[in-house]
């Protein structure tokens, strides 16, 4: 799997509005083939910074994405509202699934 994690520093006049202007670009995303995962968090000691946790299932789907033209329009919705370039980490592994973490095993 291509494993992705995004850290975008948002404007404060758009803070309030990110999950609303990244709302088509995550949708489409989620529908794509590929797409194992698309999950936005916000950061709770720094209100500017949206993370996004991402992964697709081969490098294919990953290119794909890339590829898309809704990608280009979400690039292009994000731009205006970024306070810096975003941070980003991108990895292969092997696997597709979330494994259990057996430090908080519940049974």
């Amino acid at each position: 799997m291509i494993f992705i994690v995004v850290r975008f520093k948002v404007r404060p006049e758009y803070q309030d509005e990110w999950l609303s202007t990244t709302k088509a670009f995550t949708e489409a995303t989620r529908a794509e083939p590929g797409n194992l995962w698309f999950d936005w968090s916000r950061n709770v000691e720094d209100p500017s910074e949206f993370v996004l946790v991402e992964a697709f299932r081969d490098g294919d789907a990953g290119a794909a994405h890339v590829g898309s033209d809704h990608f280009r329009k979400g690039l292009d919705a994000m731009r205006p509202a970024l306070a810096e370039t975003p941070r980003i980490l991108n990895t292969e592994m092997p696997g597709v699934e979330w494994a259990r973490m057996g430090e908080l095993q519940i049974d």
